[in-house]
């Protein structure tokens, strides 16, 4: 009953939605249905009245059937080079998981902390951190959750290291392409544009700084008042490192440095030239090869197929935004926006992209706000601006951290233990309005120096 109780308030707000629009903003039929489409799906998205894939393959349906896109635009973007690069690191991260390489990782990171609270809290943050920054944020909070469970029984202390570990995935998965989704989304975005691609190499020194700054920041807010509590730090004494664990260490080392090499660092470097999504999907496929991966075809069932339909779910959505004239239709009302200070515009999208996810899957909302955003920055006397708020709004869709419906690890974090919501909001509230003020900070001065 109360699924049906959430698709019913799905298709209310849709009809509301049509209607709101429709008398008061001016939009053609087609604008107007992609609104209430829209907002059908992320009610469905927020109250998983409908399971998230199937939530995810709805524009495959409804945007033919409304006449938004053609069945064959719709389902192209089901098929975008980006969503095959996430594939190969799903497939990657099924390998560190079934090797047991995370807990080696986390055992050497532990073991590299002072044995106190604030030890273990800033060992969690930079774990979380670090398997993010080569896997999902999703899949790193779920191959950390235990771990952050096991260290103590003292709620005080469980909770902050739940929080260290989802707050510090969600932290380090901006620092390569591959951690987040709104990163892959807007890597397709502006392959799409026409626009100069970011590479590998590139987005990480981009990144670095930013995710350093708030892990500073995360490490002090969380350990405030855990000193006088007591731990067990010794929860990984008994994992040792394996034969089969040192070769995928090996083999993912072997990627990175072959992303690294391939980027190029302009105008000195050129790169080699090789398609960065092929790369992650063979090196995902190597997984399967007999003597050297480390997976049978039965190990593809952990693969969250799901996610990949909410890429193209989000590539659709940006499409038919661009396609249906929706987008330009927002930048018309927003075209004052652009008269603005730059400082102002940065400060306002990091604002907006933070908040808003706190309601909002962060890649839906990435998804219908990076054509916004291109449209209503387009008339910007720098085209390089356009790019800087486009990341901007990217960075912190990632950043939001009060809610549990905000992004996966919050959500993961929530379900793993006695943690309360009004608590993730406390600590979070402070991480968002950190992450306005550094990635606005970090975008109009270091950003500047890559773009």
């Amino acid at each position: 009953m109360g699924e049906w109780r959430g698709i019913l308030i799905g298709m209310a707000v849709a009809i509301v939605a049509f209607f709101a629009v429709s008398e008061y903003a001016s939009l053609s039929l087609a604008q107007s249905l992609l609104v209430a489409l829209v907002a059908f799906m992320v009610v469905l998205w927020t109250n998983e009245a409908l399971p998230l894939g199937i939530v995810s393959l709805l524009p495959i349906v409804l945007f033919p059937t409304f006449e938004i896109l053609s069945i064959q635009k719709t389902t192209a973007n089901y098929a975008n080079p980006i969503i095959y690069l996430f594939l190969g690191g799903f497939m990657l991260a099924v390998a560190t998981e079934k090797t047991g390489l995370h807990k080696i990782i986390a055992k050497r990171l532990l073991q590299a902390f002072p044995n106190t609270p604030r030890g273990i809290i800033a060992s969690l943050g930079i774990t979380a951190s670090c398997l993010s920054m080569i896997l999902s944020n999703t899949t790193t909070a779920l191959l950390l959750l235990p771990v952050a469970l096991s260290i103590s029984e003292d709620r005080f202390l469980k909770i902050r290291f739940l929080l260290a570990v989802a707050f510090g995935a969600s932290i380090g998965g901006i620092t390569t392409p591959i951690g987040s989704p709104p990163n892959l989304i807007l890597l397709g975005f502006l392959d799409k544009q026409g626009m100069d691609p970011i590479g590998f190499a590139a987005w990480v020194a981009m990144m670095l700084p930013v995710t350093m700054m708030m892990l500073y920041i995360m490490v002090n807010v969380l350990s405030f008042r855990s000193g006088d509590h007591t731990l067990n730090a010794e929860a990984f004494h008994e994992v040792h490192f394996d034969h089969h664990q040192k070769r995928l260490t090996w083999i993912l080392g072997i990627l990175v440095t072959l992303l690294f090499v391939n980027s190029p660092i302009k105008p000195f470097y050129s790169g080699l030239g090789l398609n960065e999504n092929a790369i992650l999907l063979g090196f995902g496929m190597l997984m399967f090869v007999p003597k050297i991966g480390f997976l049978e075809w039965k190990d593809s069932k952990k693969i969250p197929y799901e996610i990949m339909f909410l890429f193209g779910a989000g590539f659709c959505i940006a499409s038919a935004f661009s396609d249906t004239g929706l987008a330009q239709s927002v930048s018309k009302a927003l075209e004052h926006v652009s008269a603005l200070p730059i400082i102002l515009i940065v400060l306002a999208v990091a604002t907006f992209a933070i908040f808003a996810t706190e309601i909002l899957s962060n890649t839906a909302l990435i998804s219908i706000l990076l054509p916004i955003v291109y449209a209503a920055v387009h008339t910007l006397d720098f085209p390089l601006e356009e790019e800087l708020i486009m990341i901007t709004a990217t960075i912190c869709t990632s950043y939001a951290f009060m809610l549990p419906i905000a992004t996966p690890p919050n959500a993961i974090a929530i379900s793993g233990g006695d943690l309360k919501v009004s608590e993730m909001a406390r600590f979070g509230f402070l991480l968002n309005i950190a992450g306005v003020l550094i990635v606005s900070a970090i975008a109009l001065s270091y950003w500047k120096l890559f773009l």
